[in-house]
C-alpha cells in the first residue's frame, strides 16, 4: 500500500464521511482538515485525526498535508453569489482552493492528488457552477509534478444526501410540488460507488492524469426522480411542470430567502445540460453501480429527525 497516509480536505461532509469510513476500513491512516472540529464530531469515534485548519492559509495548509502520501479534495458548493464568469464563492471554493492545494502538495512533496469535480465541468459551461468546476480542474492539472486523478460524478445519492432526501421531505409535507426543469436528465450515482472509485484508484498508476465520469445504472428525468422518491415514502403529490419563465421566478424567490436556497437560477443553468455519462463507466474502476431502487427506500423511510428534516434545517441556515 504505497499511499498509506491520506489527508482529506472537505472530509467531514456527506461524501467525505463515507470516504473516511472506507479508508479506515482499508487500513489507511486518515487525517481530516476542517475549519471547526465540531464539524467532524460524528467521525471522532473512528481511529483518525481531525485537525482544525484554514485551507486558504498557505502555511496552515502546508502543515496539514505535510507527511501525507496523498491528498483528496472534496470541497464544493452548489450555491454562490452571481458574477462573471462566476461569483466569489464559486471562485474561492472551486478555483482558488484547488490551486492552493496543488501548490501545497508540490511544495511539500506530496505527489498524489485526487480531486472531486462534477459532470459537465467546463470553463465555458452554461452555469457559474460548471465554469468554476472546469477552471478548478485546470488548476490541479497544471501542477505537472502531481499524479492527479479527477472524478466527475453526476448527482450523488445515499443516506443523508441533500438530493433524494430533499424531494422526499417535500413530498411528505406538500400535496402539490411545482417542479422546475422537469425533463432535465440525471444519472444518479451511489455514494458508496463514488467512494469505491476513489479508494480503488488511490494506488492505481494507470489512473494518474485521468478524468473519470461517475454515474449509476439508470438515467432519469428530474420528474421521474421526484415521483420515485414520493412513491418510496407512500406519497403521490401532484407535480406541476413549471415553464422556464416561472422556474426562474421561483428560483429568484428562493435566492432571497434566508439560509441555503432549495434552488437557484444557476442550478437551472446547470440543468440545461443533462448530467449523464458521455461514455460507459470506465472498466478500470471495477464498479458495478448501485441503483436508487436498491438502497434509497430504506433511508428515505428513516424516521430520524436528522434524515427527515435535514432539508428544512438547511434552508433555515443551520
Amino acid at each position: 500500500m504505497r499511499h498509506q497516509s491520506i489527508a482529506l480536505i472537505g472530509g467531514s461532509g456527506f461524501i467525505g464521511t463515507h470516504l473516511a469510513n472506507a479508508l479506515v476500513a482499508a487500513g489507511k491512516g486518515v487525517c481530516i482538515g476542517t475549519r471547526k472540529r465540531s464539524h467532524a464530531s460524528h467521525l471522532t469515534m473512528l481511529p483518525l485525526d481531525v485537525i482544525e485548519v484554514d485551507p486558504f492559509d498557505p502555511l496552515q495548509l502546508a502543515r496539514f498535508i505535510e507527511g501525507a502520501d496523498a491528498v483528496v479534495n472534496l470541497v464544493g458548493t452548489l450555491h454562490g453569489g452571481r458574477g462573471r464568469p462566476y461569483g466569489p464563492e464559486f471562485a474561492k471554493l472551486h478555483v482558488e482552493l484547488p490551486s492552493k492545494i496543488a501548490a501545497a502538495c508540490e511544495g511539500k512533496g506530496v505527489h498524489r492528488l485526487i480531486h472531486l469535480s462534477a459532470i459537465n465541468a467546463d470553463s465555458n459551461g452554461p452555469s457559474m457552477y460548471l465554469r468554476s468546476k472546469g477552471d478548478g480542474e485546470k488548476a490541479v492539472l497544471a501542477a505537472a509534478r502531481l499524479a492527479t486523478t479527477i472524478f466527475r460524478p453526476s448527482v450523488v445519492f445515499g443516506p443523508e444526501d441533500r438530493f433524494l432526501n430533499t424531494f422526499a421531505a417535500l413530498a411528505r409535507v406538500f400535496p402539490v410540488l411545482p417542479l422546475a426543469r422537469p425533463d432535465a436528465k440525471f444519472q444518479p450515482v451511489y455514494v458508496g460507488d463514488v467512494v469505491a472509485a476513489i479508494v480503488g484508484t488511490l494506488d492505481l498508476d494507470a489512473a494518474h492524469g485521468h478524468i473519470y465520469e461517475l454515474g449509476g445504472p439508470t438515467v432519469y428525468s428530474l420528474e421521474a426522480i421526484v415521483r420515485l422518491c414520493a412513491e418510496m415514502i407512500g406519497r403521490r403529490p401532484h407535480i406541476v411542470r413549471l415553464p422556464d419563465a416561472l422556474a426562474y421566478m421561483q428560483a429568484m424567490t428562493f435566492e432571497t430567502l434566508p439560509g441555503e436556497p432549495l434552488i437557484t437560477r444557476d442550478n437551472l443553468d446547470s440543468m440545461s445540460l443533462d448530467a449523464v455519462l458521455h461514455a460507459p463507466l470506465a472498466e478500470a474502476l471495477k464498479i458495478a453501480p448501485v441503483a436508487i431502487e436498491a438502497v434509497a427506500q430504506t433511508y428515505l423511510n428513516d424516521a430520524s429527525l436528522r434524515s427527515r428534516f435535514s432539508v428544512f434545517r438547511a434552508t433555515a441556515g443551520r
